[in-house]
C-alpha cells in the first residue's frame, strides 16, 4: 500500500497535478472557545509561505453572516517614502466603524481638529482611539507562519465569527494554497465578558491564555484617568503590534521577563508620519506622533518595567519608545530603536535601562533623569531640545558605549538648522565613557552662555581611569567636587532635576 501511494505521488508530480496545500497548524483552532476579542490569526504550514498582493481575508459573524472585517491585499501597508507634505488626516478607502467604543469618531480619517480628512490609498487601523489613524501590516510572516492582524477593536465579546482567506492571499513553493471558504473552515468563539472592570491586575500572553492577547488590547481596556493602579502583567512572548495610548494613569506594565518579554514593530516617520501641523492635537497636551513602536502618550505614573521596546525598521526616524506626560517611570527595560531610539518628553526616570540606537539616540524636552544605565549608540547620542523652564538630560553612574568605528559626540549642537535650543542641558555625574570624541560635543554654535554641556568624574570603560578631558569643548564644564560640591549633590537628586521623588519601592518588590 505504501509502495502504490509512493508510486502515485511520483506520477502526480511528474504531471503537475498537486494537492493545494493546507495550513499544518491554525490559531485560534479551529471550533475554538474562550477566544480573547484582541486576538491575532496565525496559519502555519510546513514551509514558508508568501503574502500575495491581492486577496481578502474576511472575519463574519456566525449569528447573522455580517461582515465584522475585512482585509484586502491589494492595498499597500504605507507610504515607502517620507511624503512632501505629509498629510495630517488620512481615511481610509474601507472606512469602519469599531463595535467596542461607542465614540462615534473612531473612524480612520475622522479629522482631530477641523480639518477635512485627505485621501489615503494605505492599509489604516486606529490604535488608542487615535482617530487619525496608523498604517499598518495586515499580514506578517516570520518562518513558516503567516499572522494575520484584524482592525483593532471589530471582534466583540460573547460571539462566534467563521474567517474566509482567498487562495490569492498566501503562496507556497510548487504547491496552490486553496484559501479557506465556507462558514466551517475557521470557527472561533470568543470569551462570554471581559475581566471585571475593577481588576487590579490584566494578564497578557500573546497565546491567549491571559485577559488579552495583545499588550494594546489591555491599555484600550483601562479606563482614562483612573485613580488607582493597574498591572498589566505582560508572560513571555513576543508582542508584535504598535503600542500607542493617551490619557491613561498609574499603571504598570510589568513583563514577566525582560529578555523573553518583546514588543516590536517596524515603523518609521515615513510609513506613519506626523500631522505637519503638530498644533492639530486631538486633546492638549497629546503629541500626534505615530512613527514609534511604542508610544505612552498625555500619560502620568506609568510605570514599564522588565520588558524589552523594539523598532525593528532598518536606519530611519523610528523610536522604540515615546514617552509624553508627567512621573513615568522605566526600570530594568530595553529599549532598541532605528536611528532615534527613545524620545523622552515630560519628567520621566530610567534605572537600569538599556537604550540603543543611532544618531541623535536620545530626543526630547526633558526633564529625564537616568541611573545605572546602559547607552550604545554611534553618536550622536542625544539632541536635547528642552527650554528654560525645565531641566534637560542628567546621567547618574550610566556607561556610554559607543558602538561605531569612530568617536562619537555625546549631544548635536543646540544650533541645528532653524532651530535652536540655547538652554538645552546634559550632565554627566560618575559615568563610564568609551569612543567619546576628545571634544566631548558636538558643534556648539550661537549664543552658549545658558547651555549645560557638564561632566563630573567621567572614567574609562576599559580602564576605570579617569577620561582624558583636556580637549574638551571650552563651552562644555568640568565639574569639580571643591567648587560644584552643591551643584552635584542636586544633580544627584531625581527629584531636583524632575521636580517629583521616584517612588520606586513598588516596582522593586
Amino acid at each position: 500500500m505504501k509502495k502504490s501511494l509512493s508510486l502515485w505521488l511520483l506520477l502526480a508530480l511528474a504531471s503537475g497535478v498537486v494537492a493545494s496545500a493546507a495550513p499544518a497548524a491554525l490559531f485560534p483552532a479551529n471550533r475554538s472557545e474562550g477566544v480573547n476579542p484582541d486576538t491575532h490569526l496565525e496559519l502555519t504550514f510546513s514551509e514558508a509561505p508568501v503574502l500575495g498582493s491581492s486577496g481578502q481575508i474576511r472575519i463574519y459573524d456566525q449569528s447573522n453572516d455580517r461582515l465584522v472585517d475585512m482585509l484586502d491585499l491589494s492595498i499597500p501597508p504605507g507610504p515607502k517614502e517620507y511624503p512632501a507634505s505629509a498629510p495630517g488626516y488620512i481615511q481610509s478607502p474601507y472606512p469602519y466603524v469599531s463595535s467596542s467604543f461607542t465614540n462615534a469618531n473612531t473612524r480612520p480619517g475622522t479629522p482631530s481638529g477641523g480639518a477635512a480628512p485627505t485621501p489615503d490609498t494605505y492599509q489604516l487601523t486606529i490604535i488608542g482611539r487615535f482617530t487619525d489613524g496608523f498604517h499598518f501590516f495586515p499580514v506578517i510572516i516570520h518562518g513558516t507562519t503567516a499572522t494575520i492582524y484584524p482592525h483593532n477593536n471589530m471582534l466583540e465579546y460573547g460571539k462566534t465569527y467563521y474567517v474566509q482567506i482567498d487562495p490569492q492571499v498566501l503562496t507556497l513553493s510548487g504547491q496552490g494554497f486553496q484559501g479557506i471558504s465556507g462558514k466551517s473552515g475557521w470557527v472561533f468563539s470568543t470569551k462570554k465578558l471581559p475581566p471585571s472592570a475593577d481588576s487590579d491586575t490584566l494578564v497578557v500572553s500573546a497565546d491567549g491564555s491571559g485577559d488579552f492577547n495583545t499588550v494594546q488590547g489591555a491599555m484600550d481596556f483601562i479606563p482614562d484617568y483612573q485613580s488607582r493602579r493597574v498591572t498589566v502583567l505582560v508572560k513571555n512572548g513576543t508582542y508584535e503590534e504598535i503600542v500607542y495610548f493617551r490619557n491613561k494613569t498609574n499603571v504598570t506594565i510589568l513583563g514577566e521577563d525582560r529578555d523573553k518579554v518583546i514588543v516590536k514593530y517596524q515603523n518609521q516617520e515615513s510609513f506613519n508620519p506626523h500631522p505637519a501641523n503638530f498644533s492639530t492635537n486631538e486633546l492638549p497636551g497629546t503629541f500626534p506622533s505615530r512613527r514609534a513602536a511604542f508610544t505612552v502618550d498625555h500619560s502620568d505614573g506609568i510605570h514599564l518595567v522588565n520588558l524589552t521596546i523594539m523598532n525593528t525598521t532598518p536606519f530611519a526616524q523610528a523610536e522604540g519608545l515615546l514617552l509624553n506626560g508627567r512621573e513615568n517611570i522605566i526600570y530594568n527595560c530595553t529599549v532598541r530603536g532605528s536611528g532615534d531610539a527613545l524620545q523622552s518628553n515630560g519628567p520621566a526616570y530610567y534605572e537600569k535601562c538599556l537604550i540603543e540606537g543611532s544618531g541623535d539616540m536620545i530626543l526630547g524636552r526633558g526633564p529625564a533623569f537616568f541611573k545605572d544605565c546602559e547607552l550604545r549608540s554611534p553618536g550622536p547620542y542625544m539632541w536635547i531640545r528642552n527650554t528654560s523652564a525645565n531641566h534637560g538630560n542628567v546621567f547618574l553612574y550610566c556607561r556610554f558605549n559607543t558602538t561605531g568605528n569612530n568617536a562619537a559626540d555625546l549631544a548635536r549642537s543646540p544650533v541645528n538648522g532653524s532651530r535652536t535650543y540655547p538652554y538645552c542641558e546634559a550632565v554627566l555625574i560618575q559615568c563610564q565613557l568609551e569612543g567619546i570624541s576628545p571634544a566631548g560635543w558636538g558643534t556648539i554654535g550661537g549664543d552658549a552662555s545658558n547651555v549645560h554641556f557638564w561632566e563630573y568624574n567621567s572614567t574609562n570603560i576599559r580602564d576605570g581611569k579617569p577620561v582624558d578631558v583636556s580637549r574638551r569643548h571650552p563651552a562644555s564644564r568640568q565639574l569639580s567636587i571643591k567648587e560644584d560640591s552643591t551643584t552635584i549633590a542636586n544633580y544627584s537628586n531625581p527629584a531636583y532635576v524632575l521636580g517629583w521623588t521616584p517612588d520606586l519601592s513598588q516596582i522593586k518588590r
